[in-house]
Formats: C-alpha cells, structure tokens, sequence
C-alpha cells in the first residue's frame, strides 16, 4: 500500500483547534527532539531519544515503516488560526495491518496535553484503518496498567478492556493493560465493558507507552 501522502483530519472542539495527521518528515526532528525532553514522555516511552539526531532517526524509520506498509505513523499537529501547520501536538500510528494482531499506538506532547488530541487522533486513526484495511476486523491497543490516563483515551476512542498482558521483566516490570475494537463496535464513547481475562503471557511485547492525553 502506498500511503506515503496519506492525511487524516480530526474536528476542532470548543477550546482546542483541529488536527492534522499526516506523515513524519524529517523537518519535524527538532520539534519531535524538544517534545522528548519531556519526563512524561521518558517515563512511558520505550524510545531513546536525547537529541535531533536520534529524532532523525527516529523519523527515517517511520518513513521506511510506511514504504514497507509495516508501520504506518501519522506526526499529529494542530492547525493554526490561518489553516497553516502548528507544532508537532503528538503521534499516532497503525502496526501490522496485514498481520493477525494490528495494533495501534500514540502519544500526546506536553504542551498539548487537556485538549483531547490523542482521543480525537486516535478516533481518526481507527476509522481511516477500517476503511483503508477491508480485511481489518480488529485492533488492539496496549498499555501499562498505571497509565490510567491512556487507559482513559483508550474507553473514550471505544476501545474496551479486554484483559491483562502479564509483566514480563526486566524489560516490562509491571502488566499491562489489553484493550480492543472491533470494526463496527465501540463508535462513539465506550460502552459496557467486557469482562476482563487475564491474558497468558507472551514473552517481550512492548506496551504502548502513551503519554497522557
């Protein structure tokens, strides 16, 4: 699939602008660089990220993860007062969506955390997922389970509890939350929850580390 120019939008609200996602280009490193230095952002990301040379890097292998069809990862910015690009707001991105477990991640900057940009980017996200991938049926969404505020995004974007991914240390020292949505479920805020189950435990599979929305 060749989506290299692919752009997703997501509605303003009534105290936050509109939001573009589109693809990471390399001109985005310094900001993706300073959105880093954030102890928020280390806290919850598996990602090593200490300068814009690591953030180049980092934006090479979005790329080549979207050529691949393997990784696709939308750069998240709200648009200015006049429609023009503003600062790098977060991340969002589709994994796998021809293999048996798509998975969806994201992250939120600092500064644009309280405005609802990961529920609104992550809402766009699924939705263009399940019209882009005909054969998609489901997504899976993880995260740690003391990331109450990812777990939050996850309720809201329709995404519902669906067990635990047991702790897998030194690498993954706590469980992790497993939530999921199924195409034609889960639009608008969540519903029930389903009864959770623990999950058996799978050996080293990052946990989402998003940042609080």
């Amino acid at each position: 699939m060749d989506d290299t120019e692919t752009c997703l939008h997501a509605g303003a609200t009534a105290s936050a602008p509109a939001l573009l996602l589109r693809p990471w280009r390399p001109r985005d490193a310094a900001g993706l660089a300073e959105v880093y230095g954030d102890p928020v952002m280390r806290r919850w990301s598996n990602v090593t990220m200490d300068d814009e040379a690591d953030a180049q890097r980092w934006v090479r292998e979005q790329r080549r993860g979207r050529r691949t069809g393997e990784r696709l990862a939308f750069a998240v910015l709200e648009v200015g007062s006049g429609g023009g690009e503003g600062r790098v707001a977060g991340h969002v991105v589709l994994k796998a969506p021809h293999g048996p477990s798509p998975e969806v991640g994201y992250w939120t900057a600092a500064h644009a955390r309280g405005r609802g940009v990961a529920s609104r980017a992550l809402g766009a996200l699924t939705e263009w997922a399940f019209t882009a991938f005909p054969g998609l049926t489901r997504l899976t969404l993880l995260h740690q389970v003391d990331n109450t505020a990812s777990c939050r995004v996850a309720e809201k974007t329709g995404y519902v509890f669906d067990g635990v991914l047991l702790a897998a240390p030194p690498e993954f020292p706590l469980d992790g939350h497993v939530h999921v949505r199924v195409r034609g479920e889960g639009d608008g805020p969540a519903g029930h929850a389903r009864q959770g189950r623990t999950a058996p435990a799978v050996g080293p599979r990052a946990v989402t580390p998003s940042a609080p929305a």
